[in-house]
């Protein structure tokens, strides 16, 4: 008998699991919900009630498959119908409590947040109940390093293998390897991930923020999301303190996670070997000097102000955080240009940014440039290099296939944009944003603006592309191509 060309009850079993996680998650905002008093409490419990049906009903139904491995097909199906399971679960609070003006807003918030884009139709945040601010924020943390990671890292329990699972999720081009086994890959960078979580938490709320404020900034900082729970972002608490604290964890939150590995081990050789982390300091120091006298000039302010700004715009956005503590837009011409450069850059691999990545970026340099050395000496063989090793042709061709893929998803959400009525800079800047998960553009959504204004055309458009973006383009892409659902 001819074998399967796709397990579907081993990825329904999966992603029966991914959602009963959700709701478990969504269960947290039930405590919120009674001690805020904002009128919310049966609305999560509905929710959670009913996302956990959805979840164990179909583990339920595909209970019978125990050995089953997850190959690379299923592997791409689990992260698409998982992710799907996810953001139409994610939505049920939004729908049932009618914060949110529609499908299409309560839909294309839950998706900003799921992928950690940040991009919001809220007008009134500060109005909204405790509760539903608190899974907004929420909704970023499971998306930012996974919550695909994380149940591979429980997969065993399952009887289902997780490799091909974790290298559809695997945020960019990463060789590094934590551990051999990938489930105790997957509970060190969670453990990294919650800890630095906890960690942001308490500094903030020994600064100037409230509890509630100081681990919703905590959730959107490390998942690199950017959702605040005020309307005018970080600007709000006008604190020096905060602003450094922010930058900080935003920065760690752009760093390669197992990187971030090795520092706890104090193996901080690691970090200066590592061609990507050089690129991406030099990269922040360089455009934190260039920002500076231009914040001081736009804005008649002191130096320590000026630096300060610069550096969390400069970092907020090459980790594609989003957050805002100034509107760059304001500061003319040349600087909104860098920040649309940076829209693109995305940090490191293995972190919680999006974009196309500084390791990617560095690479195509790299070849790039040997290509003039190439073509002095066409007969010699001459491989781009990467923290001192040689990369395997078969990469770059990869790498240049996905940056072509990139930018032809950038310029069709462009067209398409611009033909639901969207002016050019908007348009473009909105598609750019939205694929590389960033949250704020230039244009009508700067950072002091929203994307409520838009048609919802548009924030379909916009909600496909942000999640293109955040499963890296291929993961999604391959399931419309007819290789993918062939034999051979």
């Amino acid at each position: 008998m001819a074998k399967k060309l796709i397990n579907k009850t081993v990825v329904l079993n999966v992603v029966g699991t991914l959602i009963i996680i959700t709701g478990f998650l969504m269960a947290l905002a039930i405590p919120f919900s009674f001690y805020y008093d904002d009128g919310m409490q049966f609305v999560f419990i509905k929710s959670t009630i009913i996302t956990l049906i959805i979840g164990l009903l179909t583990k339920y139904l595909t209970r019978k498959k125990k050995n089953d491995e997850v190959k690379k097909r299923e592997g791409y199906l689990i992260v698409a119908f998982g992710w799907g399971g996810m953001i139409i679960c994610s939505a049920i609070p939004y729908l049932l409590s009618g914060a949110f003006d529609g499908v299409t807003n309560a839909f294309f918030e839950t998706i900003s947040g799921l992928t950690t884009t940040g991009s919001s139709i809220l007008n009134n945040i500060e109005e909204m109940p405790e509760s539903i601010l608190f899974w907004r924020s929420m909704t970023q943390w499971i998306g930012g390093m996974g919550i695909i990671v994380l149940t591979i890292a429980i997969l065993p329990l399952l009887g289902v293998g997780g490799m091909e699972l974790f290298a559809s999720e695997a945020p960019g081009p990463t060789k590094d390897k934590i551990h051999p086994r990938i489930k105790e890959t997957a509970k060190r960078l969670w453990l990294i991930y919650v800890s630095l979580t906890l960690m942001q938490t308490l500094l903030l709320w020994l600064a100037d923020m409230n509890f509630f404020d100081a681990f919703n900034h905590a959730l959107t900082t490390m998942s690199t999301g950017g959702f605040s729970t005020k309307q005018a972002s970080i600007g709000h608490f006008n604190s020096p303190f905060v602003q450094y604290i922010i930058i900080f964890f935003m920065f760690l939150a752009g760093t390669n996670f197992t990187l971030l590995y090795y520092g706890f081990h104090l193996k901080f050789k690691k970090f200066w070997n590592n061609d990507e982390f050089n690129w991406y300091i030099l990269a922040v120091v360089f455009l934190t000097i260039v920002i500076t006298p231009i914040v001081v000039t736009s804005t008649n302010s002191d130096i320590e102000y000026g630096i300060r700004t610069a550096l969390f715009q400069v970092v907020s956005i090459i980790t594609t955080t989003g957050y805002a503590s100034a509107n760059y837009t304001e500061w003319g011409a040349f600087a909104s240009f860098i920040f649309f450069l940076l829209l693109f850059s995305g940090a490191s691999a293995g972190s919680t940014s999006g974009g196309m990545k500084l390791v990617r970026i560095t690479l195509l340099m790299k070849n790039g440039f040997l290509e003039f050395k190439r073509r002095l000496h066409p007969s010699a063989i001459i491989p781009v290099q990467l923290n001192g090793e040689g990369v395997a042709p078969k990469i770059i061709y990869n790498l240049l296939a996905f940056v072509f893929f990139y930018i032809f998803v950038f310029v069709s959400g462009s067209i398409a944009l611009t033909f639901i009525g969207l002016d050019f800079k908007d348009a473009v800047s909105a598609s750019i944003t939205a694929v590389s998960n960033v949250g704020p553009g230039i244009g009508s959504i700067n950072p002091s603006s929203s994307f409520a204004h838009l048609p919802d055309a548009a924030k379909w458009v916009l909600s496909f592309l942000m999640i293109l973006g955040r499963l890296e383009l291929f993961t999604i892409a391959i399931l419309f191509t007819p290789y993918f659902w062939r034999r051979n």
